[in-house]
């Protein structure tokens, strides 16, 4: 499994990083004006689709599923039926396509009704983006489902390096701007170049690993009405994970100027962790389980489920209390210069705080929902989100009057540990999980104590180096005092908690 991760939480990063790039050109590029408005709104519409359709609530039904047929019923049944949902997947596209060509300007109004009324060009501009982006969706879906397939043969690396090349194909597009009408043309045309590409770069790697597809006329029957089963309660799930999102938006419009932009800061920092571990495990369990549970084998998706929560804790706290103690600093070193002052780095270091109180819950949610959607129960994980949206929603509202934008975050973190919770406590009832061994609970958290006292003493320990900062230019400078204080911090952590289960190996070892 660490292997696993290792490779999608590396290619993850990569990606995360090559992101990062990408929005350093597009402003230099771009702007923030009417021509980034447009653009922005055009990326978002596919975009939306994509994280509904085409990824979540796709792969959380077609994984599991085709995970166990394979396993079950061989590999000419699973051909076949990812054959029949490579059909679906591009009847639905086309037809999503015609319908967006066609009422283009309907669906811009949909998102951002307030362009309606502009008579500076930018709703013309987004509807004539839109119908260069759109079609990225149907790249997206079929790259979701050749992935979703490479995924259940434990061939992780090629899907997991496939969003790398929407960031090059933006980048190439930025920097060749002068053959585009105007910027926002031109990464208009780097999305759908960045779709194409990962298609390519997909069908070559199904066909090198002997996966063929074919193309019958749809039909309903067998594994692809057991997919549509599961789809329903899933398009749910990601419909109530949405509520949420929309939540902090319009909270946040009612605070103070500045409070979407420390969510957006902060979230930025938070979501790495999230997407290089918590997302990678749940790719790499989802096929595990759904394999090991179609053929009955319930003790070997118990290990894996173990080892996936474990690394989650053992990873997620001490991540949690570096963002908690460093955030500030970190937002200081990144983006504090220009317009963002040190009131902006403020406000963004509390709501990182705020989040980073979950980070471990919020690692291990995909994993949680992973052992559910894995044996094709995807209604288990509806009622628990449902019920944890109700409280996050109602947390947000009440703590935001007091505490503006962390107060939001500090709504999130809640909900975020109440659907946990409830996920895991359901996972032992049903025995899908094992309970966390006694050494874990004692030497994480006495390990977490210690990293805490390092990062408490942490200016002290570092006054020294800050003597010779100076020679640096400022964002060296910065960037290497927060690397030796991760360093100190994290060493502390890893030499207590190694220490701690060496002790425990050596107690629970038999005497000869």
């Amino acid at each position: 499994m660490l292997r696993r991760l290792s490779v999608i939480g590396g290619w993850t990063l990569v990606s995360r990083l090559f992101g990062f790039l990408r929005d350093l050109v597009m402003a230099s590029v771009l702007g923030a004006g009417p021509l980034a408005d447009a653009f922005l709104i055009a990326f978002r519409l596919p975009n939306h689709f994509r994280a509904i359709v085409a990824e979540g609530a796709f792969n959380a039904a077609f994984v599991p599923t085709y995970a166990a047929t394979l396993a079950r019923d061989g590999e000419a049944r699973a051909r076949a039926f990812r054959s029949q949902m490579l059909s679906w997947l591009m009847l639905v596209n086309l037809v999503l396509l015609a319908l967006a060509l066609v009422a283009t300007g309907w669906l811009v109004f949909l998102l951002a009704p307030g362009l309606g009324s502009s008579s500076n060009g930018v709703r013309d501009l987004a509807i004539e983006l839109t119908r260069i982006t759109f079609p990225y969706l149907l790249c997206m879906s079929a790259v979701t489902l050749m992935s979703g397939v490479l995924n259940a043969e434990r061939k992780f690396a090629v899907a997991a390096a496939a969003p790398v090349l929407l960031n090059v194909a933006m980048i190439a597009a930025f920097l060749s701007v002068q053959w585009f009408p105007d910027a926002a043309h031109a990464a208009a045309w780097g999305t759908l170049t960045g779709g194409v590409l990962q298609v390519i770069l997909l069908t070559i790697a199904v066909a090198r690993a002997g996966l063929g597809f074919s193309l019958p006329l749809p039909r309903r029957d067998g594994e692809v009405a057991l997919f549509f089963k599961r789809l329903g309660p899933a398009l749910l799930t990601a419909g109530v994970v949405q509520v949420a999102v929309f939540a902090d938006t319009i909270l946040a419009s009612f605070l103070p100027t500045g409070a979407l932009s420390h969510l957006a800061y902060a979230d930025r920092l938070y979501q790495l962790p999230l997407g290089v571990i918590g997302i990678a495990l749940g790719t790499a369990v989802l096929p595990e389980i759904g394999r090991d549970a179609g053929v009955g084998a319930e003790d070997k998706a118990r290990r894996v489920m173990d080892r996936a929560l474990r690394i989650c804790l053992m990873v997620g706290l001490p991540i949690g209390l570096a963002m908690a103690f460093l955030g500030e600093d970190a937002i200081r070193v990144l983006f504090q210069r220009g317009a963002f002052d040190a009131a902006a780095t403020a406000g963004s270091a509390a709501v990182l705080a705020a989040y980073a109180v979950a980070l471990p819950a919020a690692l291990a949610i995909r994993t949680l929902v992973a052992a559910f959607n894995g044996r094709g129960d995807m209604t288990t994980p509806l009622k628990a989100l449902a019920g944890a949206t109700v409280v996050n929603v109602a947390l947000k509202a009440l703590l935001s009057t007091e505490h503006g934008a962390a107060g939001l975050a500090m709504g999130t973190s809640a909900g975020v540990w109440i659907y946990a919770v409830t996920l895991y406590v359901l996972c032992r009832k049903r025995g899908y999980v094992s309970a966390f061994a006694l050494a874990d609970l004692v030497f994480v958290p006495l390990a977490a104590g210690s990293m805490t006292l390092a990062l408490w003493n942490i200016d002290a320990l570092l006054a020294s180096l800050e003597l010779v900062l100076f020679i640096f230019p400022p964002l060296p400078a910065g960037l290497l005092w927060l690397t030796t204080a991760a360093i100190l911090s994290f060493g502390a952590y890893a030499l207590v908690l190694a220490g701690g289960l060496f002790v425990a190996r050596r107690i629970r070892r038999p005497r000869s």
